[in-house]
């Protein structure tokens, strides 16, 4: 199986093989400042699942609220963050769930860095919570 992630104008696109390591809600400063929302939802793939990159983009790196860095990649034409690397989950890239645009995508199977969570949203009791990026990387 292999899905595609594309940016809102359609020009950067990710295509990746099978299923994700992990699929993540995030509330960090960074995931909320990169989405515009009160949190991110990222997959991770691992670099081998990458079938292709397809289009152009613009990278900004900053230091994520774990100290590590992050590379983020986003089209220089709508602005929409479609990828990046993370150093705290090596050998990987990480996707905004949003980008593929399929309602039925796996759900998170965490929510991390919940200490700087804004106090209404609520995850389902069935997701682990955790206060910093610590989550299962199976």
């Amino acid at each position: 199986m292999s899905r595609k992630a594309s940016c809102a104008c359609g020009e950067l696109q990710v295509e990746v093989s099978g299923e994700p390591k992990i699929v993540v809600a995030c509330s960090c400063n960074n995931c909320q400042k990169r989405t515009g929302s009160v949190f991110g939802v990222s997959a991770y793939f691992s670099n081998g699942q990458v079938v292709s990159k397809h289009g152009q983009f613009k990278s900004f790196t900053s230091t994520g609220d774990s100290g590590g860095k992050i590379d983020r990649h986003f089209c220089p034409s709508c602005g929409s963050t479609v990828f990046w690397e993370a150093g705290f989950i090596p050998q990987s890239i990480g996707i905004a769930v949003g980008c593929f645009a399929d309602p039925n995508f796996p759900q998170p199977k965490a929510a991390a860095w919940c200490a700087s969570k804004h106090e209404w949203v609520i995850f389902p009791n069935n997701i682990p919570i955790s206060n910093n990026q610590s989550f299962s990387k199976s």
